[in-house]
């Protein structure tokens, strides 16, 4: 029997709802199990993730809206993925696990193989877990890890032929607490990592200074295809950086998301239009960024709130800007769950 999916949102979870998910992750016929700001008790918690550790079928798994909601949970997830091996997609936007949360996750999240994907949007994190993360961007050539020599030392008894994580997906929206500090390690590391391909930076005060720090994170990287920076308090003088950069330096570029900015629309229409421009001359094979198997599980910061949107016309594989006048409807969010 092919995998399938198990998707709950907002539920309280029965003894028997939570039999039926430890079942399913033991006979791996499971592949996302998305059990979104779902209400459970610590001890079956517990029993969810000493099922998901050993399931191999599971590529996707959504604990968004405070499923992981205390240092204990935290624990037992981060013993989960010490030994799970198929996961690709961890979302746990809105979780309140602050720096030392991030630090109990961290080891097992260096050392996963499989994650490609991470939402750590709306965590309370702040510049200490941002230097953890970085950690998670290696440069070219280089394993990620900021484990300890006693993990390493474990994952080599274990496993000695398995790596580290390499994120291609990594969504930081809502961490008001980050300062320009932690912002400047984050851009210096996506500027020198040879993986990351989306990055989700939306409702940070960010302002036009680290909004500068990012554009010669984008010139620099070869990877970047996505980089979502709505509601992030920039003006004009972040969008000429911006503009500048698209003009003159060739990147990989093809989805920047400016809506909620004080941004005057000529601006915006003047990167769209040199996004698209650049995607015809350079009449790059296949489609944009396939964010449906990393990034469906994404708790867009934008959900609360309508509004309408507007993208400059092109095919859908072309670069673009988003720019919209509310916060209801951006690209990225329709990956909602």
């Amino acid at each position: 029997m092919l995998p399938s999916s198990i998707q709950i949102s907002g539920e309280p979870l029965s003894g028997a709802e939570v039999r039926d998910i430890c079942r399913g992750l033991r006979d791996n016929a499971v592949r996302l199990l998305s059990l979104r700001g779902c209400r459970l008790c610590d001890r079956d918690f517990g029993r969810i993730c000493r099922a998901l550790a050993g399931a191999t079928s599971l590529a996707q798994l959504n604990l968004n809206l405070g499923v992981v909601s205390s240092p204990s949970r935290i624990k037992q997830l981060a013993e989960a993925l010490r030994t799970n091996r198929s996961i690709q997609s961890l979302f746990l936007h809105g979780s309140p696990l602050t720096d030392a949360g991030l630090a109990l996750l961290n080891p097992a999240l260096a050392l996963h193989p499989a994650l490609v994907a991470l939402d750590l949007g709306d965590c309370m994190l702040g510049d200490e877990a941002i230097n953890l993360i970085c950690g998670l961007l290696p440069p070219d050539g280089a394993k990620s890890g900021r484990e300890t020599l006693r993990d390493r030392a474990q994952w080599k008894h274990s496993d000695p032929g398995r790596g580290g994580v390499s994120l291609k997906e990594l969504t930081l929206s809502a961490n008001p607490g980050i300062t320009p500090k932690g912002w400047s390690r984050l851009a210096i590391a996506v500027a020198h990592s040879s993986q990351v391909r989306v990055l989700n930076l939306d409702y940070n005060p960010l302002g036009d200074h680290v909004a500068g720090m990012l554009a010669v994170a984008v010139a620099s990287s070869r990877t970047l295809e996505v980089l979502d920076l709505e509601g992030t308090g920039l003006t004009n003088q972040s969008a000429q950086t911006l503009l500048d950069m698209v003009e003159n330096y060739p990147t990989a570029l093809r989805s920047l998301v400016l809506a909620e900015n004080s941004i005057s629309p000529e601006l915006q229409q003047q990167i769209c239009d040199l996004l698209s421009e650049g995607e015809e001359e350079e009449e790059v094979a296949g489609g944009a960024v396939d964010t449906q198997e990393w990034g469906r599980g994404r708790e867009p910061a934008a959900h609360q709130r309508g509004g309408s949107s507007w993208m400059c016309p092109s095919d859908p594989s072309s670069q673009m800007v988003l720019m919209t006048s509310g916060l209801g409807d951006s690209l990225l969010a329709e990956t909602e769950m």
